[in-house]
């Protein structure tokens, strides 16, 4: 072949390799399937990958629209429409470029019958928190995924344990048996998988097997199952007359999350990770009418724990994205309600029109919102009922009654006075309806209750008395029925005995439980089943009948409680009180009457219900 033909060949050859080095390249598509009939229609798409500057979209039987690139040539939003009649099934988006096409793959689904999901949780309910990483290992073969290998340690406080949600949906009739009626599981999210080397603690370098380093909004974590494996157990619990509730991080991302290295947009985060603000904690300046907005910037825009990319919900195509991946959650699985964490650090802009698009879609599903404030006055600010200053009412259903928590453990953890508790449930004046408060001895962000510095078998079963038949809807933190005993994170995260294959002794049965677990284990039963037969303790308006240093007494409708938090016997005289028989719960005699009162005695440590 002469030179002359060579050289136009050659040629040909590397501009067709250049042409192919910059084809689009298609690497992740958010969300990876929509519903049919949703109230969000369109849906917008975001196609991560490389080279989609210049991108058009054909849909097919869908209708594209409204295409975006950014800058970088990295991320693309687009429109889809789905029309009424498409089918269910894939329909796959073929993008295109001056450089050349690539499928986007996309899937149009079903939305779920709503008979027997999506029915939120309220009074009658009672929560229990799990993480599903310390709780139960259902399948030993998602310990040390590939992708991850060297993040499973389980002598290790700070590194993946094991456990899963196939675990979890094993442990699902031990949770029935006890009472429960709503499942609160942490974030599934699939999380990084690398350990951070920003957050050594104690010499520990932390992975992020609690969950709440999101690197993929659309992904479970491989370490805790996938897609398939949530569904299993969402449906199971729902057989067994078990809710769901899922915890959601619209506050911020993982530090290795793909956005960090490439965003989608310039205001995705607030602040880069070479120049941001540190989070200041100081939550009472949103509920300041004098604070200036720099004050406020502080707390709403800073990164968490000085590490975690704080999103930028102040950018429409996040709060869209955050939205549509919320409603995603639910409707894919049949959720019942949501935990969303860090809800002051989020602009309350941004809730408004989240929990509308909640409402919209799925009216019954309840939101209960984290507001980590011992100050009563704060926490009302953020009840989701009520316009502030800024104009806004956000809707939210709930919030976490953290001011009666740090009363509480005080009283019965600290040996403090029980007449606190008492003081603190008179600021109920301040909520517009302190019911909807979820009450609550323990979390997974605070010591366990047992860590206490008074704290015993018998002083907790005492604080279970008084906040099972209280005002609120319940929630019990995994382990603190059995007294399971742990400090500050991560040792209040320890692993439920019995969840892993080899343990000494399985608290999931009552005969792996001590006698001084199953004691406390019976009691919390117990107290359930009360709560399920009378409708007292559920709807019945809270009414103080003594309040002393030490002894605490009040009514639920025909039910009245007692309590004695000092350390010797004591007597305590009700006045103008009905007849009452001897207690149900506690050991208490019968009152005796003196003329108009009712004389009561009550043992060491003990709450009676009568």
């Amino acid at each position: 072949m002469s030179g002359a033909l060579v050289r136009p060949l050659l040629a040909a050859t590397l501009a067709a390799r250049v042409l192919g080095a910059q084809a689009p390249v298609i690497e992740k598509v958010d969300p990876p399937d929509w519903f049919r009939d949703h109230a969000i229609n369109p849906v917008r798409v975001l196609v991560q990958g490389k080279h989609l500057a210049g991108a058009r979209l054909a849909c097919g039987a869908l209708r594209c629209g409204n295409v975006r690139v950014n800058a970088a040539g990295t991320h693309a939003f687009v429109d889809v429409t789905i029309p009424v009649a498409t089918r269910a099934g894939r329909h796959d988006l073929v993008l295109t470029t001056p450089r050349g096409r690539a499928t986007v793959p996309f899937h149009v689904t079903p939305k779920l019958a709503a008979a027997g999901r999506f029915a939120g949780v309220g009074a009658d309910d009672v929560l229990y928190l799990v993480m599903p990483d310390r709780f139960a290992n259902g399948d030993p073969s998602n310990d040390d995924p590939a992708k991850s290998r060297g993040l499973f340690d389980r002598g290790k406080a700070r590194s993946y344990h094991g456990g899963d949600l196939a675990g979890v949906r094993q442990r699902l009739p031990y949770l029935k048996a006890l009472g429960i009626t709503a499942l609160w599981l942490n974030p599934v999210y699939d999380n990084d998988d690398r350990v951070n080397g920003r957050e050594v603690i104690d010499g520990q370098a932390a992975t992020a097997y609690h969950g709440y380093h999101a690197r993929d909004h659309y992904a479970v974590d491989e370490h805790f199952g996938d897609t398939a494996t949530f569904r299993a157990l969402v449906e199971e619990a729902h057989r067994l007359g078990i809710k769901v509730v899922l915890d959601m991080v619209a506050n911020h991302t993982g530090p290795g999350h793909p956005w960090v290295a490439e965003s989608p947009t310039p205001t995705w985060f607030n602040g880069t990770p070479a120049n941001h603000l540190e989070n200041v904690w100081q939550t009472w300046t949103l509920a300041d009418p004098h604070a200036d907005p720099a004050l406020r910037r502080q707390t709403l825009d800073g990164w968490f724990v000085n590490i975690l990319p704080d999103l930028n919900q102040g950018d429409p195509e996040v709060a869209r994205y955050l939205i549509q991946n919320t409603l995603w959650w639910v409707e894919k699985f049949g959720l019942d309600g949501i935990r969303q964490d860090t809800w002051p650090y989020v602009p309350r802009s941004f809730w408004k029109p989240w929990m509308d698009a909640i409402k919209r879609s799925r009216p019954s599903v309840t939101v209960v919102g984290e507001v980590f404030e011992g100050d009563p006055t704060l926490v009302a600010f953020f009840e989701g009922s009520r316009t502030q200053f800024d104009g806004l009412r956000t809707g939210v259903d709930q919030l976490f009654d953290f001011p009666l928590f740090f009363a509480a453990r005080a009283a019965f953890g600290r040996g403090g006075p029980v007449r606190e508790v008492a003081q603190m449930l008179a600021r109920d004046r301040i909520y517009q309806d302190a019911t909807k408060l979820v009450t609550f001895l323990g979390l997974h962000d605070v010591d366990r209750f047992m860590h206490e510095a008074k704290a015993t078998p018998a002083a907790l079963r005492l604080a279970f008395t008084f906040q099972l038949t209280t005002r609120g809807i319940p929630l019990v933190y995994y382990g603190d029925e059995i007294a399971l005993p742990g400090g500050g994170d991560p040792d209040n995260r320890r692993d439920f005995p019995g969840g892993w294959a080899g343990d000494t002794a399985n608290a999931f049965e009552a005969g792996g439980r001590s006698a001084e677990q199953e004691a406390t284990w019976a009691h919390v039963q117990r107290l359930l089943q009360l709560r399920r037969e009378r409708a007292d303790l559920r709807r019945a308006p809270l009414v103080h009948l003594v309040a002393e240093p030490q002894q605490y007494v009040y009514r639920r409708g025909a039910t009245v409680v007692a309590l004695n938090n000092a350390d010797a016997p004591a007597t305590v005289r009700i006045p103008h009180g009905a007849p009452l028989g001897a207690a149900v719960i506690g050991g208490c005699a019968a009152p005796v009457r003196e003329g108009d009162v009712l004389v009561l005695t009550l043992p060491a440590k003990t709450g009676c219900v009568h």
